[in-house]
């Protein structure tokens, strides 16, 4: 008789499971939460996770054929969008180039490289016999400058100073050891070049670009102190320069990420 009503028991207690189970959420149900979910993330404007929950739908709940299928149309859209969004700004920022490439001359020369962006200004035959802050920037959108010194004595300087008044800005100290630094000499001259990579003259840059309209002057510091007046072209070389920079390297990165959208939309 106890044997029966453990049975019995075993069995209403199956049933109950059964009956709570069936009563329960069902995919489909579940599915259309998680859709309503997402669509609430994109118009808060986290794409990336809304992206992420109506991809987790055809893993999570397989079943619910339908659903899958409006979170793939949702996210077929949804890419197609971005990378519509995408192709526009890689079209803009094409028309920014093409207006600042006009005013620099583009050559590789036998050791260079990377292509070579020279301000028309800043030519060889134009700069060879003064003292002035060049220009770098090549194809990648690598931006930095250059001091130039020609002068009777050496100077051995090992950094600039940009300044108007009580506004300068200095670069970072390149020492005379450093294969950035070069110096040579012909008949009665001495040429200096000091080459400020990796950022040591983004904060001269910066301060050229806040204040163009200035008379900005530079200082070459070395064993002693050399003094020019940038020349109004050199200084829009600078600000030229740093825009142009600035769109090459948006272009690439908007480029990559046009290439990573059309991967993502075959998953």
């Amino acid at each position: 008789m106890l044997r029966s009503k453990n049975i019995r028991h075993l069995i209403f207690l199956f049933l109950s499971l059964i009956i709570l189970v069936s009563c329960g959420p069902q995919p489909r149900e579940l599915a259309v939460k998680k859709i309503n979910l997402g669509k609430m993330i994109l118009v808060q404007g986290d794409t990336a996770r809304a992206i992420e929950i109506f991809d987790s739908i055809k893993v999570l709940y397989p079943s619910a054929e339908v659903q899958v299928g409006v979170a793939k149309n949702i996210l077929s859209d949804l890419y197609r969008q971005m990378i519509d969004d995408c192709m526009s700004q890689i079209e803009i920022t094409d028309s920014i180039i093409s207006v600042y490439e006009k005013n620099f001359k583009k050559e590789k020369g036998e050791y260079d490289k990377y292509v070579q962006y020279t301000p028309k200004r800043q030519t060889f035959n134009r700069s060879w016999d003064r003292s002035f802050l060049q220009v770098y920037l090549d194809e990648r959108g690598e931006f930095y400058l250059i001091s130039n010194y020609m002068g009777k004595e050496w100077m051995k300087h090992t950094g600039i100073r940009v300044y108007d008044k009580k506004l300068q800005a200095k670069s970072e100290r390149v020492p005379l050891d450093d294969p950035d630094n070069h110096r040579s000499d012909f008949l009665d001259y001495k040429w200096e070049k000091v080459s400020y990579r990796e950022g040591k003259s983004d904060s001269v840059i910066n301060f050229i670009v806040e204040h163009p309209d200035l008379k900005i002057k530079c200082v070459f510091m070395g064993s002693d102190y050399y003094y020019i007046l940038l020349e109004d072209y050199d200084i829009k070389a600078v600000v030229d320069a740093y825009h142009l920079s600035n769109a090459i390297k948006r272009k690439k990165a908007l480029e990559e990420k046009l290439k990573r959208l059309k991967e993502q939309q075959l998953l």
